[in-house]
């Protein structure tokens, strides 16, 4: 399984997909997270911009992941089928491998930021573990909408888009469940490293349900697949 998650990222790096994730990473490196924090509590606002990463994250993970996974030939995604019993695992730990990279590109930024106004080591932690999860979370969506699940391109991007979107919107209701807690852990953050530090226990253990959830319905609907897309 390892040789396989190599062979992927190899063949990720190679196609030059991670072009368009790593372009919009920079950019959002340079023009959202590219002002140091300043005023009367630059602590508060660094913490802030902690939050604001990690819900870039999401989308940024979900198209990485959505290209990577896509990047072998349907033929070529078959045999590494038939011969890697879990590949289907294979290919969500490369796609979140290479997720993870380009955030931490991303989290870079704020990091510093936080680093140099004097952020607690605890808050900086916790949101290191928020990103991880953030990009956890970004991977299963673009996994849902790979080739392997939705075979029409333009379908799959559609889906993507309306997942994304759905995550957001369904926080502001009372399917509040079904959605990534983007806007509880953004406006925790804002309110400075206490309150999210406070808040982020409730936040966690509901994206480490979300995720399982996502990736053992990815697993068992790659499994029930057993035709060539």
């Amino acid at each position: 399984m390892i040789a396989l998650i190599r062979f992927q990222l190899a063949g990720y790096l190679r196609s030059m997909r991670f072009l368009p994730s790593l372009i919009i990473t920079l950019l959002l490196v340079l023009l959202v997270f590219g002002q140091w924090p300043s005023g009367p509590d630059p602590v508060k606002l660094a913490t802030g911009t902690y939050g604001d990463a990690a819900a870039f994250m999401v989308p940024i993970s979900a198209w990485t992941a959505r290209s990577l996974l896509d990047t072998q030939p349907t033929v070529q995604r078959w045999l590494s089928v038939l011969a890697v019993r879990r590949s289907g695992v294979a290919g969500l730990l490369a796609a979140f491998a290479a997720s993870v990279t380009l955030s931490a590109v991303l989290f870079a930024a704020p990091l510093l930021q936080g680093a140099t106004v004097g952020v607690p080591a605890t808050t900086t932690a916790a949101a290191a573990l928020l990103a991880l999860l953030a990009c956890a979370a970004g991977t299963f969506i673009g996994a849902w909408t790979s080739r392997a699940i939705i075979p029409n391109t333009g379908t799959s991007l559609l889906v993507l888009l309306s997942v994304l979107t759905a995550s957001l919107l369904l926080g502001l209701g009372r399917l509040s469940f079904l959605a990534i807690p983007y806007l509880e852990w953004i406006k925790a953050a804002h309110d400075g490293p206490s309150k999210l530090q406070s808040s982020l226990p409730a936040v966690l253990v509901h994206l480490v349900l979300w995720c399982v959830v996502a990736a053992a319905g990815y697993l068992l609907t790659l499994h029930r697949r057993s035709t060539p897309t």
